[in-house]
């Protein structure tokens, strides 16, 4: 009986053994995943270096011109603003995200953020502060590239926003040799936009794709755009004046409210609308100049340009 018994015994002192050693090896897996969860890097922000999270889980971010950056480097949103949230391209990425204005405090706690990144212009950012780490961005600092860069070294991922950069820079300067190619090398290019019943033309840095089709592809611009736009980045004009501003080729950047000016003889008479070369594109996909919406624009630009 006792020869019976010893084995008996043995197996569960084994079996006990070896509960242990696993349950104190997933409380130390537990302990690791939290140890990591709250660890913290230095940001060199424009107002001084911030202690923020190594691994953002959970992000607010008020300045529209960033979210795109957040979501190509594949870190969770849980709050935009409504620019943002009305994007097209943004809804893959927006899906749990909630609407929020940097006056939403309330909401914006319900929602735990981990870390906040907002633009200098945005109120409320002492008390935004005290709900996470905020962080903010002023447009046109920096290039728009190195923008990217940046939002990459606050989220940890420098790495993964450099590569992508230097990929995109060299896809952008192939697509302009081969649109060059096609349309001729001296072909002038305007972007103008219909926003609320108002028409704009925009220089080489103000989203609407103008970074690819100046910046990066090399193609011209028509000298009154370069005389009125390229200091500012834009600049409102009339009707009236339009063909003055109107290169061979226009990329029209609408909001679809107002298109009456299309239907006018000044604009019908405008050689690139004569020779349909006349580009329409959605303006709430066209605003920004972060990953996703270079994308679209650079394949938007290539289909448009090249037919493909």
């Amino acid at each position: 009986m006792k020869k019976i018994i010893f084995p008996i015994i043995l197996i569960l002192v084994l079996f006990i053994s070896a509960c242990s050693s696993n349950s104190s090896t997933t409380s130390s897996n537990e302990e690791k995943d939290t140890t990591e969860s709250n660890e913290t890097i230095v940001f060199e922000s424009e107002n001084g270096p911030i202690e923020v999270p190594a691994n953002p889980q959970r992000v607010v971010v008020l300045s529209s011109f960033n979210a795109g950056s957040v979501m190509a480097l594949d870190v969770n949103i849980v709050g935009v603003d409504t620019w943002a949230k009305m994007n097209p391209n943004y809804e893959p990425y927006l899906k749990n995200a909630e609407e929020v204005t940097d006056e939403s405090l309330e909401k914006i706690l319900e929602l735990e953020p981990d870390l906040i990144i907002a633009a200098p212009s945005n109120k409320n950012l002492d008390k935004l502060g005290d709900i996470a780490p905020t962080v903010t961005f002023t447009y046109g600092a920096v290039d728009y590239l190195t923008q990217h860069i940046e939002i990459g070294k606050l989220l940890n991922k420098e790495k993964e926003a450099t590569e992508w950069v230097e990929d995109f820079k060299k896809r952008a300067h192939e697509a302009g040799e081969e649109v060059k190619a096609h349309i001729g090398e001296d072909v002038t290019v305007s972007v103008i936009e219909s926003f609320n019943k108002q028409l704009y033309v925009f220089g080489d840095n103000w989203g609407r794709g103008t970074e690819i089709l100046y910046q990066e592809m090399k193609l011209a611009m028509p000298e009154k755009v370069q005389e009125m736009a390229l200091k500012d980045g834009y600049y409102a004009l009339s009707l009236e004046v339009l063909p003055e501003y109107a290169g061979d080729y226009i990329i029209l950047s609408s909001d679809g409210v107002d298109i009456s000016f299309q239907e006018t003889e000044t604009y019908k008479n405008i050689p690139a609308v004569k020779n349909d070369h006349v580009f329409t594109a959605n303006a709430s996909q066209f605003y920004f100049n972060d990953p996703i919406t270079l994308d679209f624009q650079l394949e938007f630009f290539k289909n448009s340009f090249l037919g493909n």
